[in-house]
């Protein structure tokens, strides 16, 4: 905090009137000790014997309780004649934000740049230091910055393929290899199954020839669809009716060839159904799970999660090595496709709260219920 004084006739004098909150103030007050974080956007604060205002989480030496006032905004302060502190600088946007925006710009950079620019030299675009540049991009995107351009350029070889259609020539596939920013063919064919999914030549059909297999049936949370492929199981689905899953399969394949599974297939779905019903058992059957590098790390974590206990996105975040990532690590835990396989419903709201559940929250609360009773002795 500037800890430059100010005289007593300059300095703003604070007079409680009948609307004015003694026990908010109280609690604000403690969050300022706490130098909580969360609470940067709620209110500021003052200190008469400075003449200066601060955020909540300026690390500065906490003033003395009588010398302090609260302000709704950094505008109020002004307005009240207090100055910016040089340590926090509430009048600026708070540092996650101006965070975010600087590694917004980072991921138009490495996604404008034909070749995924090195760590070195993102950081002279930038004018940081490697270190600190891999460090802010990490805790914000939740990948690295390589990371972030191997997926630009994986995104712009599917796209173009995808362009190119079934009609494309090998020469014109080579083309797209190299455009999307490939230094050899080599080197994508080694990662293309990991990249697309499937061969490239399948990818370029749009995904026909790829057979999904798939059955639906009931278990105590309502309709449930399992579906395969020949890596394993890449859907397992829960709704109120069959229609709407073999919908929602349809839009996840849309060029697949689904096909109904016969008498074994219908073996490994009583396999998932048990394993709903009582999750303790455990599901060793492989999985075929595709996402995107952040999504992956995600789905790991939360594999990792044992049945009766629960996380926070926020602590979810922690554990992949991305503190700043809790909304992204939502949006990962909506886009899973193997309801309890992939048990995103043990990720809870900070406060506790049940939050979404891409399945129902009612299905999420019997899941956790049926997981505590079974921890009970």
């Amino acid at each position: 905090m500037d800890s430059t004084p100010r005289t007593a006739w300059q300095l703003p004098r604070y007079t409680p009137d009948d609307t004015h909150d003694a026990t908010q103030d109280d609690e604000r007050w403690a969050l300022v000790l706490a130098r909580s974080a969360e609470a940067d956007e709620q209110f500021f604060y003052s200190v008469e014997t400075t003449g200066v205002f601060c955020r909540p989480s300026c690390g500065a030496r906490a003033p003395r309780r009588e010398h302090v006032r609260f302000h709704e905004s950094a505008a109020d302060a002004l307005a009240a004649g207090f100055r910016p502190c040089r340590r926090c600088r509430p009048d600026l946007p708070p540092p996650a934000n101006r965070r975010a925006a600087l590694v917004a710009r980072m991921c138009r950079y490495i996604e404008t740049a034909g070749t995924p620019p090195t760590l070195q030299a993102l950081a002279e675009a930038f004018g940081l230091s490697p270190h600190h540049l891999h460090r802010v991009f990490k805790a914000v995107t939740g990948v690295t910055p390589r990371a972030y351009g191997a997926n630009c350029r994986a995104r712009r070889l599917r796209d173009a393929l995808a362009a190119n259609g079934a009609g494309g020539s090998v020469r014109s596939m080579t083309e797209a290899i190299y455009e999307a920013g490939y230094q050899s063919g080599s080197r994508f064919y080694e990662e293309s199954d990991q990249i697309l999914g499937m061969a490239p030549q399948a990818f370029r059909q749009g995904g026909r020839g790829a057979i999904i297999r798939y059955a639906v049936d009931r278990c105590s949370l309502g309709a449930i669809l399992v579906a395969a492929s020949d890596r394993g199981i890449c859907a397992i689905l829960m709704g109120a009716d069959a229609d709407s899953l073999r919908n929602d399969l349809h839009d996840m394949f849309p060029h697949a060839e689904r096909m109904d599974g016969d008498a074994d297939f219908q073996h490994l779905v009583a396999r998932v159904v048990t394993f709903v019903e009582a999750p303790r058992l455990g599901l060793d059957l492989p999985l075929d799970i595709r996402g995107t590098a952040f999504q992956q790390r995600v789905w790991a974590a939360l594999r990792a999660i044992p049945a009766g206990a629960t996380a926070s996105y926020a602590e979810l975040a922690n554990r992949i090595g991305a503190p700043g990532a809790a909304r992204a690590v939502a949006r990962a835990c909506a886009d899973n496709r193997l309801a309890v396989a992939i048990p995103c419903h043990r990720v809870l709201r900070q406060d506790g709260g049940l939050a979404g559940y891409r399945w129902g929250v009612e299905r999420k609360r019997a899941l956790l219920e049926r997981e505590r009773d079974e921890e009970s002795p």
